[in-house]
């Protein structure tokens, strides 16, 4: 599988060279080829070496792996965590939206529903006898001739725009 380029015989050769006794001879039955990756050639002691280097690197990448899938856990339950706080978020906002659209909170004592009225009654009064007023300006503007006939009473218009102003 690492070789590459050697035919099983020549494989075969090499072990029965290598076995019998000397590293001239698997050199010569290799075709002069020396220390080639992947061919079992070499000092037992250089291929241990190569072994421990092997599981070595094995077992760093095992190691980072089961890191890697540590890590990934850790960020998916925080992920999980996050999307649960934000669910709660999302529903405290639309009850506090609701509480502010609605009225007045818990902490605030209802307004006496007659008292409301009254002063609606009260603030609609005000405003229909500033429409009464504004009308019978705007007619006495057209029945002069227009705004340049007005004269003095561009004041009475002004008046009703500052009441409005100053009314809550």
């Amino acid at each position: 599988r690492w070789g590459g380029g050697a035919v099983r015989g020549e494989r075969a050769v090499l072990g029965a060279a290598a076995g019998s006794g000397g590293a001239a001879e698997a050199a010569e039955a290799g075709g002069g080829r020396q220390g080639w990756r992947g061919e079992s050639r070499g000092s037992p002691q250089q291929l241990a070496e190569r072994y421990a280097d092997l599981a070595a690197s094995h077992s760093e990448a095992l190691r980072q792996r089961e890191e890697r899938e540590w890590h990934n856990a850790r960020l998916r339950q925080e992920n999980a965590r996050l999307r649960l706080e934000n669910r709660r978020l999302r529903r405290e906002n639309r009850c506090l939206f609701r509480q502010a659209l609605l009225g007045p909170g818990p902490d605030k004592p209802p307004a006496d529903p007659g008292e409301e009225a009254e002063a609606l009654r009260a603030q609609l009064g005000r405003l229909q006898e500033k429409h009464r007023r504004a009308l019978r300006h705007l007619r006495r503007c057209r029945a002069a001739g227009g705004p340049e006939a007005s004269g003095a009473e561009d004041g009475e218009l002004d008046e009703l725009l500052l009441e409005e102003d100053e009314q809550p």
